[in-house]
C-alpha cells in the first residue's frame, strides 16, 4: 500500500506554534480543554508543516475547535464536517485532515455521511466528542444518550436505542477505531498519533464530560475508586489483564468473550486473549467494542488499526493509470478527438 506523502517541518514544531490567539470559550472544566491540549501536544509530535494541517467542524460545542488551533480550519454546519473534509482531502491529498465532531453532529444530521467517509476508507482522523447530550443546544437527548436517560426533550426519560459508537463504525466497515476519556491526556495523546499514522479513517470516540448538562455521565466507569475495575486499557501484543490487582481477563469461549479470574479454575495467564490491533478480521475487535460495564470492563485505546487502501489513494492511482493509457494529453487533443470537422 501507498505510504502517507505529507512532508516533515525543517524546523522543529513546539505545542506553542499550534496555539491560536482566539479565547478559548468552553465552559470550565469541559472536558475540550484536555482534548485541545492534546491536539497541540500531537500536532508537534507529529512534526508535518503547520499548512499541512487542516481542522474541519460542523456545528456543536467541539465545532470551535478549528479557531483554537493555529492551522488552516474550516468551520462547516450541522453535520457536514465529513463530507466537506472529504472534498479538502480529495484536492490535496497531502494535507493531514482532522474532524471535530459530537455525537449529534457525527450521528444523526450527519449520520449518512458519517458511515461513508468510514466506508471509503479517507484518509481522514475523525475526533468525536461523546458527551451523550446536545450541549450547545442547551441539553437534548442526542444519539448517544442512555435509555432513560433524563434530559431537556426526554424528561421522563428517553425511549431509544442508543447507537454504541464502535458498533456503528465497524458496521460501516471502518478500519480503525479508538476510546478514550477526556482526562486520560496521555492515552488520548498516543491515541491521537497513532491515528495520525493509520493510513484511512480513523475515528477516535473521546467520552467527554459536559459539566452542565450530562455531568459525571461516565462516572461508572472513570471515578477513581472504581476505574481499575471498569477499564481494560489494551495495548497491542499484551494480553488483556485488568483489575486492581490485575487478576482479571478476558477470554474468548466459544464465539463470546468471557470474563475470567486469573489464578481460579485452572486459568492461568497464558490463557488470556492477546491484544491484536492489526488483525484484518474485526470479529473480536467488535465484540471489544460493544463491551459495557458492569458486565464486563469498557475497552479503552485502539482497538482496531487494520491496514487497507484508501479511498484517496486508488482515486489517484486510477487517474494516474488513465494518463498513461489514454490518447488524450492535452485539451487540443481533446478537441480533435472523436468525428471533427471544418467549417
Amino acid at each position: 500500500m501507498s505510504e502517507k506523502k505529507t512532508e516533515k517541518s525543517q524546523n522543529k514544531l513546539t505545542k506553542k506554534d499550534f496555539i491560536s490567539d482566539q479565547m478559548v470559550k468552553w465552559c470550565p472544566g469541559c472536558g475540550s480543554h484536555a482534548i485541545l491540549a492534546s491536539v497541540h501536544k500531537v500536532f508537534s509530535d507529529i512534526g508535518f508543516k503547520k499548512e499541512d494541517f487542516c481542522f474541519v467542524s460542523g456545528i456543536g460545542c467541539s465545532s470551535r475547535f478549528p479557531y483554537y488551533v493555529n492551522t488552516y480550519g474550516f468551520h462547516g454546519i450541522h453535520g457536514r464536517a465529513a463530507a466537506i473534509a472529504s472534498g479538502i482531502k480529495i484536492a490535496n491529498p497531502n494535507l493531514s485532515v482532522w474532524v471535530a465532531t459530537g455525537d449529534g453532529d457525527s450521528m444523526a444530521i450527519g449520520g449518512n455521511h458519517f458511515i461513508h467517509l468510514i466506508r471509503r476508507n479517507m484518509d481522514i482522523n475523525v475526533l468525536l466528542f461523546n458527551n451523550q447530550v446536545y450541549g450547545l443546544t442547551k441539553g437534548q437527548f442526542s444519539p448517544t444518550t442512555p435509555r432513560g436517560g433524563i434530559t431537556k426533550t426526554s424528561p421522563h426519560g428517553t425511549i431509544e436505542h442508543p447507537f454504541i459508537t464502535a458498533g456503528l463504525v465497524m458496521g460501516a466497515q471502518g478500519n480503525f477505531f479508538a476510546r478514550c476519556l477526556d482526562n486520560d491526556v496521555k492515552m488520548m495523546t498516543d491515541i491521537m498519533y497513532q491515528s495520525a499514522k493509520h493510513n484511512g479513517t480513523a475515528i477516535t470516540e473521546i467520552l467527554q464530560n459536559c459539566v452542565i448538562y450530562s455531568d459525571k455521565a461516565f462516572a461508572n466507569v472513570a471515578a477513581k475508586e472504581i476505574k481499575d475495575e471498569a477499564q481494560l486499557r489494551l495495548e497491542h501484543g499484551k494480553p488483556m489483564i485488568f483489575g486492581k490487582y490485575r487478576d482479571k481477563g478476558i477470554v474468548l469461549s466459544g464465539n463470546k468473550l468471557r470474563v475470567v479470574n486469573i489464578g481460579k479454575n485452572g486459568v492461568k495467564k497464558e490463557d488470556i486473549l492477546v491484544h491484536d490491533q492489526y488483525k484484518k478480521d474485526p470479529g473480536i475487535h467488535r465484540m471489544l467494542g460493544r463491551m459495557h460495564f458492569p458486565k464486563y470492563p469498557i475497552a479503552l485505546g485502539v482497538i482496531r488499526s487494520a491496514p487497507f487502501n484508501t479511498y484517496d489513494q486508488l482515486m489517484e492511482e486510477q487517474i494516474e493509470n488513465e494518463k498513461k493509457s489514454s490518447a488524450i494529453k492535452c485539451v487540443d487533443d481533446l478537441l480533435n478527438s472523436g468525428d471533427t470537422w471544418e467549417i
